[in-house]
C-alpha cells in the first residue's frame, strides 16, 4: 500500500469514526478548542458576537484593562505596513470598574469563556486592578465564565523608566505575583514581549511567580515615517508603536519554540501573525497549547471561527484525531 493511500484511509476512518478532538488545556484551564480571540482586537465586550458565536471559540481575551480609565495615545494610532500593521493605541480602556458594570455581563451572556487581560504602570497597580476584578466577579452572571486573568506586562513601567515590565525577569515576576495577591482564585497567564535578549528567562520568572501559562508574543517594536509629511507617522511620535500581522509570525513561532524547549510541561498561548490554518499549526507544532488571533480579525471579523473549522478539516484530511498528536511536533 502506498503512503498516499494509507493517509487517505486514515483520514477516511477519522471522518467515519467521529469528531476530531480539538480540546486544549492551558495550565489548569480546559478549552473546547485552541482558538482564542486575542486581546486588543476583540474589544472589551461582545463586539465580535455580531460575526462569530463566541461560545464556539476557545475563549475571548478582552482588551487590557487598568484599574482606572485610560485615554491611550493621540491620533493617528494605526499605520498599515508591508505584511502587517503598526499601532500605538496605548492601552485605551474604560477601567476595570466600568468594564465589570457595562461589558462583562454581555460577554458572559454570549456563553463565552473569558480571559481578562489587565495591566498597570506600577506593581501596585496590578494588584489593585486584580483585587477589583475579584471583588466584582461575584456580581455578574451568565452562561459564560471567566476562566483566567492575563497579566499584560508588555507595558511601560514607571518605576523603571528604561524598560517595560516584560523586559525584566524581576519586574515580570513582581507583576505576576501582585495579580495573584489581588485575585488568587483565577489562573494567571503572563503576556510577554519578544523584544528581549532571553525570552525563556523572562518566561521562567513568570512561571516561578505563579503564572500557569505565558502568552507569546505581544507586538514587535517598530517605527514608521510619513514620507510625504517627513515626520514620524503615529501620534505617539518617537515612541513608535507595535508591529503585528503576518510579518511577526516567524517571531512568534521562534518564541514559542524556545520557551517550549526550556519548559516542556508549562502552559503556552501562541499569538502573532496567525491568518490561516498553516500559521496556527506552526505555533501548535512549535509547542503552543492554544493560539490567539488578533490583527486578522480587523480584516475579517470571522477569522477566529473560520480557523476553528479549518483546523478540524486539516485534522480530518491528515488522519489526526486530536491536536495533541501534533502539539510540539517540531521538537522531534
Amino acid at each position: 500500500m502506498s503512503s498516499a493511500t494509507a493517509r487517505w484511509r486514515q483520514a477516511w476512518h477519522a471522518v467515519v469514526a467521529g469528531d476530531v478532538d480539538l480540546s486544549a488545556a492551558v495550565g489548569s484551564v480546559t478549552l473546547p478548542n485552541p482558538v482564542l480571540a486575542a486581546s486588543g482586537t476583540a474589544g472589551h465586550a461582545d463586539e465580535l458576537g455580531a460575526y462569530v458565536a463566541l461560545d464556539r471559540l476557545g475563549a475571548v481575551v478582552v482588551k487590557s484593562l487598568a484599574a482606572e480609565p485610560w485615554p491611550g495615545n493621540p491620533a493617528p494610532r494605526v499605520r498599515e505596513t508591508p505584511g502587517g500593521m503598526l499601532n500605538s493605541v496605548g492601552l485605551q480602556g474604560p477601567g476595570i470598574d466600568a468594564w465589570l458594570r457595562d461589558d462583562l455581563g454581555r460577554l458572559l451572556g454570549s456563553g463565552a469563556r473569558v480571559v481578562v487581560s489587565v495591566w498597570g504602570r506600577r506593581v501596585a497597580d496590578f494588584e489593585t486592578v486584580a483585587r477589583r476584578l475579584a471583588d466584582g466577579l461575584s456580581e455578574v452572571t451568565g452562561p459564560g465564565s471567566v476562566v483566567a486573568v492575563e497579566v499584560n506586562v508588555s507595558c511601560p513601567n514607571v518605576e523603571d523608566r528604561r524598560r517595560m515590565f516584560a523586559h525584566s525577569p524581576t519586574a515580570t515576576a513582581e507583576a505576576v505575583a501582585a495579580v495573584g495577591a489581588g485575585c488568587p482564585a483565577l489562573p494567571r497567564w503572563a503576556k510577554l514581549s519578544p523584544n528581549v535578549a532571553d525570552l525563556a528567562e523572562v518566561a521562567g520568572a513568570a512561571y516561578g511567580a505563579g503564572a500557569e501559562a505565558v502568552t507569546l508574543v505581544n507586538t514587535v517594536l517598530g517605527l514608521s515615517v510619513d514620507v510625504a509629511r517627513r515626520r514620524v507617522a503615529l501620534g505617539s511620535g518617537a515612541a513608535g508603536g507595535g508591529l503585528s500581522g503576518p510579518a511577526v509570525l516567524p517571531v512568534a513561532v521562534r518564541s514559542v519554540f524556545d520557551v517550549r524547549a526550556a519548559f516542556p510541561d508549562a502552559g503556552i498561548v501562541g499569538v502573532g501573525g496567525v491568518t490561516d490554518v498553516s500559521g496556527a499549526l506552526q505555533l501548535v507544532m512549535a509547542g503552543a497549547d492554544a493560539v490567539g488571533v488578533g490583527t486578522a480579525t480587523l480584516r475579517d471579523p470571522r477569522a477566529t471561527a473560520r480557523l476553528v473549522g479549518a483546523l478540524e478539516r486539516w485534522c480530518r484530511a491528515e488522519g489526526v484525531r486530536s491536536l495533541g498528536e501534533v502539539r510540539g511536533a517540531a521538537h522531534g
